[in-house]
């Protein structure tokens, strides 16, 4: 199944709930079985505007945003400490369409962390002990050899959540989503919050 097998995307037909409009598309991706359909870009800057991009994965969304996990002192983490404006996109390819994201990123509690990082598989947990993602490391053996260190120390007990890891909620300000269409006149619907929480949907041209 491909955008061109659905009908023209209609502002009569798509929820007035971008979350919601969210949910039904994401469920519907699931329902064809899209590779990784919780894959998503996370576009992210420095105060001074210099871009990045990576792929990640989504971990929950609800009405409060769109929620992952992720070392603090990385890459990503740093840039949203210095400029919390972000971005994500979906790309659903069998089924030819696309979600864009924009909003401010904020850290979540530091509960939510430890009761997301308790559902890791035990090697994830170590790892993100063993990583200093971001930072130069002088080779393979150097990090293998850390992970190991970590399995000892922790060998027979739990495995706590390290200080510089835990999870950002993504709170939404422009929702887009894109269908293709037919010579490629593609539908895209966008929503953007307004004062008091309100959402306006606009029909942009493709």
């Amino acid at each position: 199944m491909t955008g061109n097998d659905f009908p023209p995307l209609l502002e009569a037909d798509v929820d007035r709930d971008p979350i919601k409009q969210f949910r039904r598309w994401y469920n519907e991706a699931l329902a064809v079985k899209v590779s990784a359909p919780e894959t998503m870009a996370l576009a992210t800057a420095t105060k001074d505007g210099v871009p990045s991009v990576r792929m990640i994965l989504l971990k929950h969304f609800d009405a409060e945003g769109f929620v992952f996990y992720t070392n603090y002192k990385s890459r990503k983490g740093r840039e949203i400490a210095e400029n919390p404006l972000a971005s994500v996109v979906f790309n659903w390819q069998e089924l030819d369409r696309q979600v864009r994201i924009e909003g401010r990123v904020e850290k979540i509690s530091g509960e939510e962390s430890d009761a997301y990082f308790g559902t890791r598989p035990r090697e994830s947990q170590i790892s993100a002990h063993a990583s200093a993602q971001s930072e130069v490391i002088g080779s393979r053996a150097e990090l293998d050899g850390r992970f190991e260190e970590l399995q000892k120390e922790y060998e027979g007990c739990p495995v706590p959540r390290p200080a510089h890891w835990g999870g950002y909620r993504l709170r939404p300000t422009r929702i887009e989503f894109w269908q293709a269409g037919f010579a490629r006149l593609n539908d895209r619907i966008l929503y953007e919050l307004q004062a008091g929480g309100r959402w306006v949907m606009k029909r942009l041209a493709p």
